[in-house]
């Protein structure tokens, strides 16, 4: 397994529980990967076009739904809102949910023409992370701290490969589709707020309140071949002033943490056997902004590819 954020760890762990002796291989630990950054209500941000997409959704659905049974793993079902400003929005999504509605006029931001309310997963990725490292580790996964620079290093260790590297992915089997979708967000103390709300068609631009048990996620910007990793201020100063609009109560809420994230985008999320290199290889990369939301239903895929391998 080349890559040590949640994509990798799930695979790891999907892998594993088969009966496969797996070693992920990562330069970073999934704390210091864009993993982390992710405010994580289960939700398909910039998930790509690919026909799988809805099963990948269904399945990590139920998987994370589970896992809100054990407060250990970090896993909340929470009620929210998705915001739609425009005509004709896709709801595909919902046929996953078992618990959404329509949101009442009442319930609508100025400006918005429709929504839906609808309960999901909520992740606190600290608590989570942690948990799905420990899961791995009971399941006899071992690391190696190490940059790989071409998958056919791998070849004389292992029977299969796995390429879930996120943005690093590409140069690994000569893809050249892979761009970075930057993120910024803020986190601020929870006064109290139990639901979320994400508002993409936001006029002033993209806008997300995800409430977690100890703090709130607050973005946000989605900007395309941005490789910038320093939180911008401006940026900030504006994600403040959306969201506190959105959600009054965090208005002047001291900043716990700031932090930025690179996305790794793709038309479609690739998730196939690739051809052509010293060791079979499958991949699993190109999330968007849905890396945690797909991981468990993208994971299960890869268990079964290699079952075939």
């Amino acid at each position: 397994m080349v890559g040590g954020g949640v994509i990798g760890l799930s695979i790891a762990a999907e892998l594993a529980r088969a009966g496969n002796a797996v070693t992920v291989v990562a330069d970073r630990s999934a704390t210091d990967s864009v993993s982390a950054v992710a405010a994580a209500v289960w939700f398909p941000y910039r998930a790509g076009t690919s026909p799988a997409v809805p099963t990948w959704l269904a399945r990590s659905l139920v998987r994370f739904a589970e896992l809100a049974a054990d407060r250990a793993t970090g896993v909340d079902l929470r009620e929210g809102m998705v915001v739609e400003r425009r005509p004709g929005a896709d709801r595909s999504w919902t046929a996953a949910v078992p618990e959404h509605r329509e949101a009442t006029t009442a319930e609508l931001p100025p400006g918005a023409l429709a929504g839906v309310r609808a309960t999901v997963p909520v992740i606190t990725v600290p608590t989570y992370l942690a948990w799905l490292h420990a899961r791995c580790d009971r399941l006899g996964v071992r690391y190696v701290r190490r940059t790989v620079g071409s998958v056919d290093e791998c070849a004389a260790d292992a029977d299969l490969v796995v390429v879930a590297a996120g943005l690093r992915s590409g140069e690994l089997v000569d893809d050249d589709t892979l761009y970075p979708i930057r993120g910024q967000v803020v986190r601020l103390p929870n006064p109290g707020i139990t639901e979320w709300v994400t508002d993409d068609d936001n006029p002033a631009g993209v806008t997300y309140v995800v409430s977690r048990r100890n703090d709130v996620v607050c973005g946000g910007v989605a900007e395309v071949e941005n490789w910038d990793l320093t939180p911008d201020p401006d940026t900030e100063a504006a994600i403040l002033r959306r969201t506190a609009a959105l959600v009054p109560a965090l208005a002047g809420l001291p900043v716990l943490s700031r932090d930025v994230g690179l996305r790794p985008g793709r038309d479609t999320v690739r998730l196939e056997r690739v051809e052509g290199h010293a060791v079979p290889v499958l991949a699993c990369y190109g999330h968007g902004g849905a890396g945690v939301t797909m991981s468990w239903g993208c994971a299960e895929a890869v268990a079964d590819l290699a079952r075939g391998s």
